[in-house]
């Protein structure tokens, strides 16, 4: 079950409200003696994480267990995604977590048909909580003073559950997201020629490539300016003098300095700069 997005955060007693987790989804199935681990494409990994094979279910029954793997930094306490990846893509590192926070089938049982608050009663009653497994914390109604929360310490976004949605295996607007972006000016210094992506600029330093969020108007306008603006070409690049500027959204700073999936807003003219 996947969630649409919202643009603002909001408070309503039908939700519940749960911190967004910077980690990847996955599904634990536990069936028998045999744990088997997917992420949400349907991909198999469960020789990736062995520290989950252990599920902690209560007398050992079968269990489906929704939620998402983290890796916490160790300095910050807080979920690092470029750390799970490394893991998820065979690197070393620390350990991770599985926060649970759906329970989709138990002890022989599909409970995908009940409501999100009777399934969050099952899981809380029948998964047992250790250093590699945990249930998630949630607030009832309050989404905005849990998305300022968020802000403040710099997470990720908070997810919105109406309180008697069933479990579907889509894209629903009964779960809905919102992000904490962050917004920055850049200039674009060029653009790719095969697949469409603008380089982005901070000061003269490369921080990421525009892939998202382009209207096909400002698409028209950015090409017909640019090619006043065109100082180097090659196989692959268009390099230009960075005097076009834009406001973006992206999810965080890597580590190498880069933003992470920039999302284009609109360009910025003179007298509009602003970056918040």
């Amino acid at each position: 079950m996947l969630c649409e997005t919202s643009d603002k955060p909001f408070s309503d007693d039908k939700y519940i409200f749960e911190p967004k987790f910077d980690g990847h989804r996955l599904l634990v199935s536990k069936i028998g003696d045999e744990v088997k681990l997917y992420t949400r494409h349907g991909n198999n990994c469960t020789l990736k994480y062995p520290e989950l094979l252990n599920v902690p279910v209560l007398n050992s029954k079968d269990i489906i267990l929704d939620g998402e793997v983290v890796v916490l930094d160790r300095e910050t306490g807080k979920p690092d995604f470029e750390l799970v990846m490394r893991r998820f893509q065979g690197g070393s590192g620390p350990a991770v977590q599985f926060v649970a926070f759906d329970i989709l089938h138990y002890d022989g049982e599909d409970l995908r048909s009940l409501g999100l608050i009777e399934r969050k009663e099952i899981l809380s009653e029948v998964l047992k909580e250790t250093p590699f497994y945990s249930v998630i914390r949630y607030v009832d109604g309050e989404g905005e003073a849990l998305f300022e929360a968020i802000q403040r310490h710099d997470l990720e976004g908070i997810v919105a559950k109406r309180k008697d949605s069933k479990y579907e295996g889509k894209r629903s607007k009964a779960w809905l997201k919102t992000i904490n972006y962050k917004y920055e000016t850049v200039e674009i210094a060029g653009y790719r020629k095969d697949e469409f992506g603008w380089l982005a600029e901070v000061n003269g330093r490369p921080v990421g490539v525009i892939e998202l969020g382009v209207p096909p108007k400002h698409k028209y306008v950015f090409y017909e300016v640019s090619r006043q603006l065109i100082v180097e070409e090659t196989e692959d690049i268009v390099r230009l003098e960075p005097l076009i500027k834009a406001k973006v959204k992206f999810r965080n700073w890597t580590r190498k300095g880069f933003m992470r999936s920039p999302v284009f807003i609109d360009f910025v003219t003179e007298g509009t700069e602003k970056t918040s």
